[in-house]
């Protein structure tokens, strides 16, 4: 990184924090509000959306980088159109719900782009490298990689600050492991801009939030993630910058992938909302601020350093991932993540659930939001129509 691409950075975190206040000031003009419920992790009707500053910043960004020489245009294309299109689903649905089938063929559109752009991971070229089939089964399996880890990430966005601090980890994490790799350089480039973005937005999230990501910025987010770790096996020509980045994202990775098939084998629509995430029953107990630097601390202490000893043992990635996963898979269990729920509440006597009254009508309930919103109202309001950061998380 030179002077210029530090200084692309800063630009992208304060714009970043500039634009995401200018959305909590516009949030409710444009229905961009986050009204409490019984599934919901807050207390009170909170803007939500404000991943656009996100988007837009570390966007803008890398499009200064790829003019600097800094960032390959061919990166830059797989993750400008893609992203933008993830980003601009996730905000219609922000203010309109959607249903999953339309935001799942955005979400793989763009997905595919991306791996037209740069290319499928190297599944199998250890094993035909020019066997037709084997080719396109290598992109269709980077194409649902990339899908997966979208929505796995918009899962996790559930409590304030978990999803835009895990953002700025993993873009430091990325950039720190690209040192130690050759001829990605402009994968640092690239993370520290989006980690930067991320930042200026964590300052306006961090516990109690004063705005929510969205699904505008966690769609974002994840994809341009899956993006990265796509273009670092791509150029290596082998998996082991995918492990890295995923060993990266493991608490993410683990609790939403468990947590999901473990729904899934009972039988449940995983689609229905819930709050049974591990990160969610922690919250329950220990509260919004404490998880989010619980996952920071497994962050730093666990996964980074195995992060790094993939970077520098290539030949032993997929053991040291599988390693640093499984005490987050024995964590989950222990905790009892996508276990089922009774009456729309986790099955944990000791759960405490935020009470709501009976959802009023329509009409009433648009009008106390405004009242709620400015603090004039004396009433909370709940709503199955309204939906919170966590019944976007639909894992």
């Amino acid at each position: 990184m030179t002077l210029w691409g530090f200084t692309v950075a800063a630009g992208a975190l304060a714009a970043s924090f500039v634009l995401t206040l200018a959305i909590k000031r516009a949030a409710r003009g444009l229905g961009l509000i986050d009204v409490p419920n019984e599934r919901s992790s807050h207390a009170r009707p909170t803007p939500k959306g404000g991943g656009v500053a996100i988007a837009i910043s570390s966007l803008a960004a890398m499009g200064l980088l790829s003019i600097l020489g800094m960032m390959p245009a061919h990166l830059f294309l797989a993750i400008a159109p893609g992203g933008a299109a993830v980003a601009a689903v996730g905000l219609i649905d922000d203010i309109t719900p959607l249903t999953a089938r339309l935001r799942l063929l955005v979400h793989f559109m763009a997905a595919a782009w991306a791996v037209v752009c740069i290319g499928p991971v190297p599944f199998f070229d250890h094993l035909a490298p020019d066997t037709p089939g084997f080719q396109w089964l290598g992109y269709a399996l980077s194409t649902v990689g990339i899908v997966w880890f979208l929505n796995m990430y918009n899962f996790m966005d559930g409590i304030d600050g978990i999803a835009a601090s895990q953002a700025v980890f993993m873009c430091v994490g990325a950039a720190l492991l690209a040192l130690f790799s050759t001829g990605i350089a402009y994968i640092a480039a690239a993370a520290i801009v989006i980690g930067a973005a991320s930042c200026g937005f964590l300052l306006w999230n961090w516990p109690p939030a004063k705005i929510f990501m969205g699904d505008v910025g966690s769609g974002y987010l994840g994809f341009v993630f899956a993006v990265l770790a796509l273009a670092s096996g791509a150029h290596s020509h082998s998996l082991f910058g995918v492990w890295s980045c995923l060993i990266l994202a493991g608490v993410f990775s683990v609790d939403a992938t468990f947590t999901v098939v473990r729904r899934f084998l009972r039988g449940e629509q995983v689609t229905r909302p819930h709050r049974t995430h591990a990160f969610q029953l922690l919250t329950q107990k220990m509260g919004h601020r404490n998880v989010t630097l619980a996952v920071a601390l497994v962050n730093l202490v666990w996964l980074l350093p195995c992060a790094l000893a993939s970077v520098l043992r290539p030949q032993d990635a997929l053991w040291i991932a599988t390693l640093s996963l499984c005490p987050l898979v024995l964590g989950a269990f222990m905790i009892d993540a996508g276990r089922p729920e009774v009456n729309g509440v986790s099955a944990e006597p000791s759960a405490v659930v935020i009470p709501f009254p009976p959802p009023l009508s329509h009409e009433l309930r648009k009008s106390f939001l405004a009242q709620e919103y400015h603090g004039i109202a004396r009433h909370k309001v709940s709503s199955s129509e309204f939906t919170d950061r966590t019944l976007s998380d639909t894992g």
